[in-house]
């Protein structure tokens, strides 16, 4: 086996010069024969730039020489291919007898791109000749020859011929004698070997190993390309080209090579160390190629082999390794899990426990100071002193809300939003907030997603940051919030476990602030952690941030350069439902009513406030104190319109089972719920049940009227539309399977619960494809339909479902009378037309229109 070959000894020992740049074009390094042809000393150019070294003429830097030179620079590293100069004139210094002078040469440089691993041009090798004395040849001879009496007599030429032929004759035959011996040395040589001659390649001579090599085969006479077909693609002609153009060696190490050693037969793999030298004539032109070098086919699979199994046994340890590591790292993060986790539940018991007395105590200091509010008119120092006491009360009730937060057990009722429209909305409110000397800037992403969480809970969120992000900044600098889409990889959940790979929608607040250091965003979630002053935070907010985001299914991240500000990025999960808008809720005027209401409270100071609180608002207020009580008032035959019950109650009846009993029993009752402390009682996986309502401890008085007045009106409204159908119920009793199609939330909601109150079955879609899927799955008697929906009209649908289904009646709901006609004039047949907006009345009597025509349609239909 041969020894390595040491490629730095042949870069010193080579006659040519050679340096080397990087991609800024400063100089690497160069080789002897560059440092003597330019007389210069290696330190003195290392790190220093081509053209700052060789200038080549300072008093105008740009003139063509360099202009030559930089410009095939600039296209190696531009096309990363080889580029070439064939004469350049350039001034370098010289070493002369009496020292160092700066002489102009004429140089011929061959500019070479070495790439790195992923094809960029990492440095370039520069080769030089100096051509100086071959160019001044050059014009002697055109000198002489443009001269009128430059020629040499003719009899002196001719006088000499005899003797040279003499001399000739001798020679020739010496050269017989050695071009024998030269080519049984060719022949026997135990590497392969060939010469090719011109731009073409062609075969002079090849010996029995090379033909070896390529298979026996006519190769004489014959251009590489014609004579080696199936080498074609494999980069080997090019680098003859290569070879050829520029007159340097290429030296090949191990290359792979496809032969087709029989004709006809299948291409064989050969491994080669070779040599393309150029032959160089004597006046410096390439006149061939000399080929030489050694089948290594045999040496490359033993090595491969010995690779393959010294490989296989490093990956052997190399996974064992990794097997153990991963081993240690996951048992270091699962009991670093386990001790959050067991931290956390503590914290979240003690939070809930806590919470909850303390907004019981907050709840009567509240109620009574609400009480004696009333008793203090005309009275300003005792109002302050109660104003005072409020304000109080609410901050402690914020403390307590952010506990919950942070615990993740705060109830949320998720509602599907739109990121940016919520933003938008909240401008004004964020420019109050943050002063004039805030810049707000709002970046929303078009195409915005949107998300399911707690409206109220989000808005607390954003306000939240805002002000953390003011105090960072002193009250002067400038907020950025955007909003756009996200996804989140596998990768990067394998990195966060706590995260679920999904789409997001992002939610981004930045301030120009001072920024965290590394220990203080690692502790910036936990609870009590505050940088600020004492008494200008309690350490909850991030943490409070942190419990929402993670208790709606998100993820929160931040971003912290110290002097630079900060970025905190909310992950919010992706809804595909429609947003829905916001209720509007104004302050209003405080109502009570006559009404009856049960209070069941276990803490009887608790219950004394609410009872004199109700009281004063004008209801009739029965009063227990555990749910069995309760449940015994119910039962007594007493009648009751809204159940006011706390969540938590001692005794076996709990208040979910307590409410299920009470609509049991009485099936019009309203069902209110408080609580400082829900548990797990009506909120599940952090969210409120469905359908139930809730009002959270401390709350005033004006939050408890207004609640329990919007639970009163809506059961008002349900006993009027049943107070209206009473006359008909004597008639036939002709219950209707409806499918409803609506793609508005709030009507949709509307339409099938006074369809329901009517005695019908409904069932509601929000798009004509979701009415087609449920038409072919089961039965329907009315298909009632908006007339503009997403995607297919309702039109377009009632035609479709008219025409498959003959015994299916159709209400078609509309503000235009040409809906049931339609742009082409065809009228749609069984179809009952009711014009927006309709009323009970209205859609009663379409309802009774459909009924008829379905059931006379039944008596047609054959059984």
């Amino acid at each position: 086996m041969q020894e390595p070959f040491d490629f730095q000894t042949l870069f010193e020992l080579s006659p040519n010069p050679y340096m080397l740049l990087d991609r800024e074009l400063r100089f690497v390094t160069a080789n002897a024969a560059y440092l003597r042809v330019t007389a210069s000393q290696l330190e003195q150019l290392v790190g220093r730039t081509l053209f700052e070294a060789f200038p080549h003429d300072p008093d105008d830097p740009a003139n063509p020489s360099v202009r030559m030179l930089r410009e095939s620079l600039q296209r190696v590293l531009t096309q990363r291919t080889r580029d070439t100069l064939a004469l350049i004139p350039y001034r370098v210094p010289r070493q002369k007898d009496g020292g160092v002078v700066m002489e102009e040469r004429y140089w011929s440089a061959t500019h070479t791109p070495l790439l790195d691993g992923r094809g960029e041009v990492a440095f370039i090798l520069q080769h030089t000749m100096d051509v100086t004395e071959l160019q001044q040849l050059k014009q002697a001879v055109r000198d002489v020859e443009s001269s009128p009496d430059g020629g040499v007599p003719r009899t002196q030429l001719m006088g000499g011929v005899f003797a040279r032929a003499q001399a000739v004759q001798a020679a020739n035959l010496a050269l017989d004698d050695e071009r024998r011996h030269l080519r049984r040395m060719f022949e026997q040589a135990p590497g392969f070997m060939c010469s090719l001659r011109g731009p073409e390649h062609v075969f002079e001579l090849a010996n029995r190993a090379y033909h070896q090599l390529v298979g026996h085969r006519d190769l004489l006479g014959k251009p590489v390309r014609e004579a080696l077909p199936e080498v074609a693609g494999q980069g080997f002609f090019e680098l003859l080209d290569g070879v050829y153009s520029s007159g340097e060696p290429f030296i090949g190490r191990g290359m792979r090579v496809q032969v087709q050693r029989e004709p006809g037969g299948p291409l064989e793999d050969a491994f080669v160390d070779f040599i393309y030298q150029p032959v160089m004539e004597a006046d410096g032109r390439v006149s061939g190629i000399f080929v030489q070098g050694h089948d290594m086919t045999a040496q490359k699979r033993a090595e491969d082999e010995l690779a393959r199994h010294r490989e296989h046994l490093e990956e052997l340890v190399r996974e064992r390794t990794r097997a153990l590591e991963e081993s240690e790292a996951e048992r270091r993060q699962a009991e670093a899990a386990l001790l959050q986790a067991q931290k956390m539940e503590a914290v979240g018991k003690l939070t809930g426990g806590v919470a909850h007395d303390f907004n019981n105590l907050l709840q009567v200091v509240s109620g009574n100071l609400q009480l004696l509010e009333r008793d203090t008119v005309g009275d300003s120092r005792a109002r302050r002193r109660l104003e005072t006491a409020l304000g109080a009360v609410e901050r402690g009730a914020r403390l307590a809300s952010q506990l919950l937060a942070f615990a993740r057990r705060q109830p949320l009722a998720p509602t599907a939003l739109n990121l940016g429209r919520l933003v938008r909305d909240m401008d004004d409110l964020l420019r109050r907030a943050l002063g004039e000397d805030v810049e707000v800037e709002t970046v929303i992403a078009g195409g915005l997603w949107n998300t399911s969480v707690d409206r109220n809970q989000l808005e607390n969120v954003i306000l939240n940051l805002a002000i953390n992000a003011r105090d960072a900044m002193d009250g002067r600098g400038k907020l950025t919030i955007e909003a756009g889409n996200a996804m989140l990889d596998d990768h990067y959940a394998m990195l966060h476990p706590e995260v679920t790979a999904g789409q997001y929608v992002l939610l981004a607040i930045s301030d120009t602030g001072c920024g965290m250091t590394p220990e203080v965003m690692q502790r910036a979630f936990e609870p009590f952690f505050t940088t600020k002053p004492e008494g200008r935070g309690t350490g909850l907010g991030l943490s409070m941030v942190y419990g929402f985001v993670k208790q709606s299914g998100g993820h929160v991240k931040i971003y912290s350069e110290l002097g630079h500000g900060t970025s905190i990025k909310l992950y919010l999960p992706r809804t595909f439902q429609a947003a829905a808008q916001p209720a509007e809720s104004g302050p209003g005027q405080v109502e009570g009513g006559t009404e009856t209401i049960l209070v069941v409270e276990d803490d009887a100071a608790v219950r004394a406030t609410v009872v004199e609180v109700l009281t004063e608002l004008g209801y009739r207020v029965l009063k227990a104190h555990d749910g069995q009580s309760a449940l015994a008032v119910i039962q007594s035959g007493l009648p009751v319109d809204l159940l006011f019950t706390d969540v938590v109650m001692p005794g076996p009846v709990r208040s979910p089972e307590l409410a299920r009993l009470a609509k049991a029993h009485l099936p019009d009752i309203e069902v209110l719920f408080t609580s400082g402390y829900t548990e797990n009682a009506i909120v599940h996986g952090g969210r409120l049940d469905p359908g139930v309502s809730l009002l959270s401890k401390p709350y005033r008085r004006e939050d408890l009227a207004r609640k329990i007045r919007s639970l009163l009106r809506g059961r008002e409204q349900r006993l009027a539309a049943k107070t209206y159908r009473a006359p008909e119920e004597a008639k036939e009793n002709r219950t209707l399977r409806i499918l409803l199609v609506e793609d508005d939330a709030d009507i949709r909601e509307s339409a099938s619960e006074l369809m329901a109150d009517l005695g019908h079955t409904v069932r509601a879609v929000e798009s004509a494809e979701a009415a087609g899927e449920a038409l072919a799955k089961e039965p329907f008697d009315l298909l009632f339909t908006d007339v503009t929906l997403p995607g297919k009209s309702g039109r377009v649908l009632a035609r479709e479902a008219a025409r498959r289904y003959p015994a299916l009646r159709i209400i078609i709901a509309s503000g235009d009378s040409r809906a049931v006609a339609g742009e082409d004039g065809e009228a749609l047949e069984r179809v009952v037309l009711l014009p927006k907006p309709y009323d009970l009345n209205q859609m009663e009597r379409a309802l009774e229109q459909a009924a008829e025509e379905a059931t006379a349609a039944a008596r047609t239909r054959p059984t």
